[in-house]
């Protein structure tokens, strides 16, 4: 038992020190650098839905690391990456997840449009917010658009007790089609959950 304490308290430490060696030194000094730690400082003392500041700190410096080839400013990333973590654990999804639907989706274009109207990085149909009695929102703002994808996301799955591909198909509109959720988990497995 104790080695098991032992191995998992070194963990964290490995992360760490494995996301200081991918932060170039360099880098540490320029103006946006300071922004972007100031951002850094911010998310993690708001502790939107973290466990706690280590926590926090981790997850966004790798996640932050993992959206550059997506997104190249990194406060934009640091914000986009505040809002997905946000309202993902508000609804008990992965942020992981919603990040890999959100790059099959849009490309993480917040002003993306579809040829069939869904609007966003989630790209949300517009009928969605008649539907829920708020028609007044704008679906391009990234926590309107998170907030709804996410809940569409949690609503299928509850409605699919948990069946990742048929939820995920319901999202897209292709249920009995493997080839959206496929798209989904191929993109998480490849840039979100990656070793």
């Amino acid at each position: 038992m104790q080695i098991g304490i032992k191995i998992a308290c070194l963990r964290p430490l490995a992360l760490v020190l494995a996301l200081i060696i991918v932060v170039p030194a360099h880098s540490i000094s320029t103006e946006k650098d300071s922004k972007l730690r100031l951002l850094l400082k911010n998310a993690i003392e708001s502790n939107a839905g973290f466990e706690d500041r280590f926590d926090a700190e981790v997850w966004l410096l790798d996640m932050s690391n993992r959206l550059g080839p997506f997104i190249s400013d990194p406060e934009e990333r640091l914000k986009l990456l505040m809002n997905v973590h946000y309202e993902a654990k508000r609804v008990n999804l992965a942020p992981e997840l919603v990040l890999a639907l959100i790059e099959v989706e849009s490309r993480f274009d917040k002003f993306a449009i579809s040829i069939s109207g869904a609007l966003g990085l989630m790209q949300i149909m517009p009928f969605w917010l008649d539907e829920i009695g708020i028609s007044d929102k704008n679906l391009f703002k990234i926590r309107t658009n998170l907030r709804m994808g996410c809940t569409i996301l949690r609503y299928y799955m509850d409605m699919e007790s948990n069946d990742m591909m048929r939820a995920l198909a319901r999202y897209n509109g292709s249920l009995g089609s493997q080839t959206y959720p496929n798209k989904i988990f191929k993109a998480l497995n490849t840039h979100w959950f990656k070793q």
